[in-house]
């Protein structure tokens, strides 16, 4: 089944793809909660005059995103968490963790586009994508130390 996915879907596509999903999953989930039409012809010529309208503020928002990223840069972040004797943490880090850290460092970047690696159980350095638009995906360094 052919979609137009209207908003960013995680593991699908961007907002204005058109994207093949299986079709239990486009008709009962993706287009009743808003989040993709049926890709026919006149969907598909909406789409496109809306891109090519919206194509000057598309690279507004793409050089946003790599300017935020370029300002981001190597910034060394340090996250607090309870640690155990072994070095273990009590629990995990969470994405709006990291997201409140940047945000206490001046960058706002919403926890839905932060994504780890690997999970954050014990102390120690770790890499998390920052996916700040769909051409710019930035690697933040962040290190997590007892309390």
């Amino acid at each position: 089944m052919e979609i137009i996915l209207k908003d960013d879907v995680k593991g699908v596509g961007y907002k204005n793809d058109i994207v093949k999903v299986k079709p239990g999953y486009g008709r009962n989930y993706l287009i009743p909660q808003g989040l993709a039409v049926i890709a026919n012809e006149s969907n598909k010529k909406v789409v496109a005059e809306n891109i090519r309208q919206a194509s000057h503020k598309a690279e507004k928002i793409k050089t946003e995103a790599q300017d935020l990223a370029n300002s981001i840069g190597e910034t060394p972040i340090e996250l607090t968490a309870k640690v155990g004797e072994t070095g273990k943490i009590f629990g995990s880090v969470t994405t709006l963790q990291l997201s409140d850290a940047l945000k206490a460092k001046g960058f706002d970047v919403d926890r839905k586009r932060i994504s780890f690696d690997q999970d954050v159980k014990t102390a120690g350095e770790y890499t998390a994508t920052l996916n700040l638009h769909k051409e710019v995906k930035h690697q933040v360094r962040f290190n997590v130390v007892a309390e």
